[in-house]
């Protein structure tokens, strides 16, 4: 019975369409990657932190802070939220004291997965399975493919982005249009 069904044209081709079937569900899914991790650990920007106002000693003398914009400054910022995947982390919006501008990824935990990106968008974030796809319905910037799904990371802004333009962050899956996770920015 084997032999027969080995001679039939018709039992090769069954077999080579299921092998491209599995081929092509292992190359668009990448199961794999729910099992690896990348871990990436820049070195984060020292960022200014803001000190105390103006006050007065003790013996009458006056104390300032050091002068303001001299360091680089945190424009933004927001947690992480969970969307199609665990996620946490915060993210940043960075002022640099040149005045350019970087997006930190600071203590990112999410899974690995196909396509994902970095995306800075004018959308609110929304909890929960309403929130998975609205990134992609207003205006969005793909700063650059995910470094990594753990650790922290560094991306620098073109000066053609203005960071005012976007209120969140999303860990963006292109290849299924859905947030793993996001952020809301608020300003510092």
């Amino acid at each position: 019975m084997w032999t027969k069904m080995l001679r039939s044209p018709l039992s090769w081709g069954g077999a080579v369409l299921v092998a491209v079937v599995a081929v092509s569900g292992l190359f668009w899914f990448q199961p794999w990657k729910l099992f690896t991790d990348t871990r990436v650990d820049e070195a984060l920007p020292v960022v200014e932190v803001p000190t105390a106002p103006t006050t007065a000693t003790s013996a009458g003398a006056v104390s300032s802070p050091s002068a303001a914009g001299t360091g680089n400054r945190v424009l933004a910022a927001g947690d992480f939220v969970t969307h199609e995947h665990e996620t946490t982390g915060t993210a940043q919006i960075l002022r640099l004291a040149d005045g350019r501008h970087r997006l930190v990824l600071r203590d990112l935990d999410t899974s690995n997965g196909p396509d994902l990106r970095v995306w800075l968008t004018d959308r609110p974030v929304v909890s929960g399975v309403a929130g998975w796809r609205v990134f992609d319905d207003g205006r969005w910037y793909e700063v650059a493919r995910l470094k990594g799904n753990r650790g922290d990371q560094v991306y620098e802004l073109p000066a053609s982005v203005d960071p005012a333009d976007f209120r969140s962050v999303s860990i963006w899956c292109k290849r299924f249009s859905v947030s793993f996770g996001a952020a809301d920015l608020k300003t510092a």
